[in-house]
């Protein structure tokens, strides 16, 4: 059949099949009702792609509850090659489809191993990978094929999926490439309707199926077929036209015979799609042969409820609402019998899952038996890391279970399930379900601590006062539940924009602190890091530096410790990175970052991944390698975007790097941008890095009014946490708009942090910071002082802005010989740096010593992007494009491709120059 119209959106899927053919990857989601063409489009593409290896899966609605079931459908052609893999891709892979036991993977290492997996199927011949009605896939495999999406570039794959217009259709697809498929032209649905209509039927009529329709080719077919008994719309208000058809396929499938009606309904439970199970199935339910019953699947096929082809491809319907209106139309009697044959048919041991929710579906009540099968899939569900099949199973197993408590605790779990799964829309819903009772207190307190975390997931106000009453709750029971729920409120309280008007910090510190104090009143130290950070970070937050800095510190040796980056502290990493700022402990910053980094990279955790690399990205920043802080602010951008993070929060958190290269617009983008995300709101650490880049930035720029100004409600409204990094700042600009009083203030918080610190970026800043207070000798030995707390350390900005601030000082006393040696030095590290507005801050005072001093530019790039110089880097330093990929989460193919580029830009032939022609 010649498909009618559709030149644009055929157009755009012969563009990204001829793409893939020439070796680069693209995708497209298509989104359209039920029945508008989406099916008929996907053929297109196939029939488009003969030189293309094709692998299709289709959503089926009863088997979403079943996870990574449609990702192991559409890899089976592939699976051979699996071997390639490497090690830990391999391990992941295998355990996500119960080829192997071991613990459970992320996900997202599953995704790099499908990535991999098909990359190198696509180097042997293009590939074209559709997932056709997307809506119903599992989420675990929906979740990897969506990662997969977001890093294809250049392996000869083009990823087609297709799915309803419905707000709640597959998420997790969101932010890729989106064509709509509306309703066809009314020439061209004219021209489909002449196709199946009559010559002689009315032209009224033939309107009415127009209008009726809505350009839909589904509708406008069925409409056609039934002309003659076309019913009066009510009131001239037409079903919608889903429904309309759902009807119409009824009213068809109840006109088949008994027998056919049993088959097609139990092909409609189930969903296999296999032939001979279904067969078997039927029999368990009537008394009939093999050839009845492959007789009344004819029968379907000629009836159009089944497709053809059906006893050669496996069973399917011709269209998915048929499917839903024989299965929704059938009596509870009848879909319950189904069910139990499907059940009694199905191999217990080579699919467990599917059995017991068949057995689950057959149930008439509560059946412990069956609720018991549901919890045992639901623990084998989480060893393969398929965290909302388990939600899926625990929940169907409360629904059974006959004691309330039990039924309680299946529910509770399943929530958590969904947590863990990444779908807190569904683990709220599921909470609104439980019904405890007064006996229950345990799990009241369980109930508050996942709404908490569901709140602060979905950005609702009140997670963090969720979350410690939770806390105060488990205290007498659940001593570690309660510290992890501390935590967890600790946690969400740096991140949240508001904690709530009933909460704050300082309550659920003290709460925290209570905790901490043995009843036997003597302190017992722990070296555990969770214990540590709640205990520092509550001091903080309680009581101030002073008492937080010894523990924070020892959280972090904690943090250090060998082999802890793969433990209980990695779950922590955030505060524990935090703990590392706030006591200026540059070494604990950038080791913590780099450890944790190379452990999320070996675990496929992602999100673990961006903690790390933001923490890279920062100490880079203050150690005053601009350049190298760009790289890791682009992964941490990368990795949000590879996990469908939400570019808004994501994207202006690199504002310190574009504070410090002086860039006005990047950084006041990054102001407005948290303005507008957390409007007459304090915010929490994300509002405080955006606020020290503004105020490095106007201090670079030497607008000292507008920096203090940035600096100041860190005085009047000081955060628990990131606020010690503008006080150093705000002294400087408080002093030149001759503000005495506020710089005071701001040097006696900054004194009380940096002497409780003891670091010596501490002590160097507070030194520098005094000698702007102090005068004449005093004031010179200070920071000459402050020099030599900075020498020994990395930070790179901090050494220069100091001797910048020295040399200012020196020559307003006309001291230009010396101001020329410390300006010269700040001069010249700032522009090696890229630090622009420093930079000619500083020019500027060597122009006003007598020196003429040239503008000098940072290094050039060579027009490399961020990606490109990594993947150069890491060639450079003998690293092989599977290293590579996996580093950066890529394909091979993807690294070979971005080589050529920097192979062109650089002008080298070989991996070997590499490193010579790279700049810095």
């Amino acid at each position: 059949m010649i498909m009618k119209g559709r030149r644009t959106e055929r157009a755009e899927l012969e563009r990204l099949v001829a793409e893939a053919l020439a070796g680069m990857s693209g995708v497209l989601v298509l989104r359209g009702s039920a029945g508008i063409g989406k099916t008929a489009l996907l053929d297109h593409a196939v029939a488009s792609a003969s030189s293309l290896r094709v692998a299709r899966i289709a959503g089926v609605e009863a088997e979403q509850e079943l996870g990574f079931a449609a990702l192991h459908r559409l890899l089976l052609p592939f699976l051979e090659g699996r071997a390639d893999l490497p090690g830990p891709q391999l391990a992941a892979l295998e355990i996500a489809f119960g080829m192997a036991a071991g613990t459970a993977p992320d996900r997202f290492l599953v995704g790099l191993a499908v990535l991999t997996l098909l990359a190198g199927a696509a180097r042997r011949q293009p590939l074209l990978v559709i997932g056709d009605d997307a809506q119903w896939l599992d989420r675990e495999s929906l979740d990897v094929l969506a990662f997969v999406a977001r890093r294809l570039h250049a392996e000869g794959i083009a990823m087609l999926f297709a799915l309803r217009e419905e707000p709640s259709s597959a998420a997790v697809l969101a932010g890729l490439p989106e064509l709509s498929v509306p309703g066809l032209a009314d020439a061209d649905a004219r021209a489909l309707l002449t196709e199946h209509l009559d010559s002689t039927t009315d032209l009224l009529l033939r309107d009415r199926i127009i209008a009726e329709a809505g350009g839909n080719p589904l509708a406008i077919r069925e409409l056609a077929r039934g002309a003659a008994s076309l019913p009066p719309s009510a009131a001239g208000r037409p079903l919608p036209v889903s429904r309309s058809l759902e009807n119409r396929f009824l009213e068809r499938f109840r006109l088949l015979p008994a027998l056919t009606r049993r088959a097609v309904l139990t092909a409609a439970a189930d969903a296999t799609g296999d032939h001979d199970l279904v067969r078997r199935a039927v029999q368990r339910q009537v008394p009939s042969t093999p050839d009845e019953i492959d007789a009344a699947f004819e029968e379907a096929e000629r009836a159009d409820v089944l497709g053809l082809g059906t006893d050669i491809a496996g069973l399917s319907f011709r269209h998915p609402l048929i499917r839903s209106a024989v299965y929704g139309g059938a009596g509870l009697a009848e879909r319950r019998a189904a069910h139990a044959a499907l059940a009694a048919v199905t191999d217990p041991l080579a699919d467990p899952g599917r059995r017991a929710w068949h057995l689950a579906s057959a149930a008439d009540g509560p059946d412990t038996r069956v609720a018991d099968e549901l919890q045992a899939c639901a623990e084998r569900a989480k060893d393969n890391g398929g965290y909302l099949a388990r939600a899926a199973f625990l929940h169907r197993a409360a629904e059974l279970t006959e004691d309330p408590a039990t039924g309680s605790v299946r529910l509770l779990e399943a929530c958590a399930a969904a947590l863990m799964g990444g779908a807190p829309h569904r683990a709220g819903e599921l909470l609104t379900r439980l019904v405890l009772g007064p006996e229950l207190s345990a799990v009241h307190a369980h109930a508050d601590r996942l709404r908490g975390l569901v709140h602060l997931m979905v950005g609702k106000e009140g997670a963090v006062g969720l979350l410690h009453q939770a806390a105060q709750a488990l205290s007498s029971h659940d001593p570690r539940g309660c510290r992890d729920t501390l935590l967890e409120a600790v946690d969400a309280a740096m991140v949240v924009p508001w904690i709530g008007p009933t909460t704050d910090l300082a309550g659920i510190a003290r709460t925290a602190l209570e905790m901490c104090e043995p009843s036997t009143g003597e302190r017992q130290d722990s070296t555990d890091p969770a214990d540590l950070l709640l205990e520092g970070h509550a001091r903080l937050a309680a009581v101030g530096h002073t008492q937080a800095a010894p523990v924070l510190k020892a959280a972090l040796t904690a943090m250090r410790a060998p082999g802890a980056e793969h433990g209980g502290a990695v779950r922590w990493s955030l505060l524990g990175m935090l703990a590392a700022i706030e006591t200026w402990d540059i070494d604990a910053l950038s080791a913590c970052g780099r450890r944790y980094a190379d452990a999320a990279r070996s675990h496929g955790a992602l999100r673990m991944l961006q903690i790390a690399a933001h923490a890279n990205a920062t100490a880079e920043v203050f150690r005053g390698d601009l350049a190298t802080a760009q790289l890791h602010f682009a992964e941490f951008k990368d990795v949000a975007d590879a996990t469908g993070a939400d570019s808004r929060f994501s994207h202006p958190t690199d504002a310190m790097l574009h504070g410090w290269r002086g860039d006005e617009a990047a950084t006041l983008a990054a102001v407005r941008a948290q303005q507008e995300l957390y409007p007459e709101r304090p915010g929490g650490v994300p509002v405080q890095l955006v606020r020290a880049a503004h105020v490095v930035l106007r201090l670079g720029q030497g607008r000292y009014a507008e920096a203090q100004a940035a600096a100041a409600p860190v005085l009047d409204d000081p955060p628990p946490h990131g606020g010690g990094l503008v006080l150093p700042g705000l002294v400087e600009a408080a002093l030149r708009n001759h503000d005495t009083g506020t710089a005071e203030r701001a040097l006696d918080r900054l004194a009380e942090r940096a002497e409780a610190c003891g670091t010596p970026w501490a002590l160097g800043l507070l030194a520098r910071s005094r000698a702007l207070m102090a005068a004449g000798a005093e004031a010179d030995a200070l920071f000459r002082d402050a020099a030599a707390h900075l020498e020994p350390t990395p930070l790179g900005t901090e050494k220069a802005h100091t001797q910048l601030l020295h040399g200012e000082w020196l020559r307003r006393r006309r001291r230009r010989a010396d101001a020329r040696v410390h300006l010269r030095t700040a001069h010249q590290a700032f522009a090696r740096m890229g630090a622009t507005a420093f930079a000619e801050r500083a020019r500027s005072e060597l122009l006003a010593t007598g020196e003429r001093p040239r503008r000098r530019d940072a290094p050039a790039a060579a027009d490399l992007t961020p990606q490109e110089t990594r993947i150069a880097r890491m060639a450079a330093d003998g690293a092989t494009n599977q290293e590579i990929a996996t580093h950066l989460f890529l394909s091979a193919s993807t690294v070979e491709y971005h080589l050529a580029k920097v192979f062109r830009k650089l002008g080298v032939t070989s991996r070997r120059h590499l490193r010579a022609a790279l700049p810095g």
